[in-house]
């Protein structure tokens, strides 16, 4: 396995309109290939090509404090390529 370096991240306590809102952004500007992470002052352009690779993930994780649940949602493309996949909401 490679390297990973993070360019960005952010993580934040919200409720869930503010989560639906922000998914909605994203999208619409995913759509326009637009999107530009900001916090901080600091911008960090995000050039996403038109074929990716989509991965959805539902996890149910057990900690001393109880059961916690994650759903992940990652967009990943080769450097330079596109790659290609498949998932839908049921």
């Amino acid at each position: 396995m490679g390297k990973e370096v993070v360019l960005f991240e952010s993580e934040e306590k919200a409720d869930r309109g503010r989560v639906v809102a922000f998914l909605r952004e994203l999208a619409d500007r995913i759509e326009q290939n637009n999107v530009v992470l900001k916090q901080a002052g600091e911008e960090t352009p995000v050039d996403i090509p038109d074929n990716v690779e989509l991965e959805v993930k539902f996890e149910e994780e057990h900690e001393s404090s109880g059961k916690e649940y994650s759903l992940e949602v990652e967009i990943e493309w080769p450097e330079g390529g596109e790659a290609g996949g498949g998932v839908s909401l049921g």
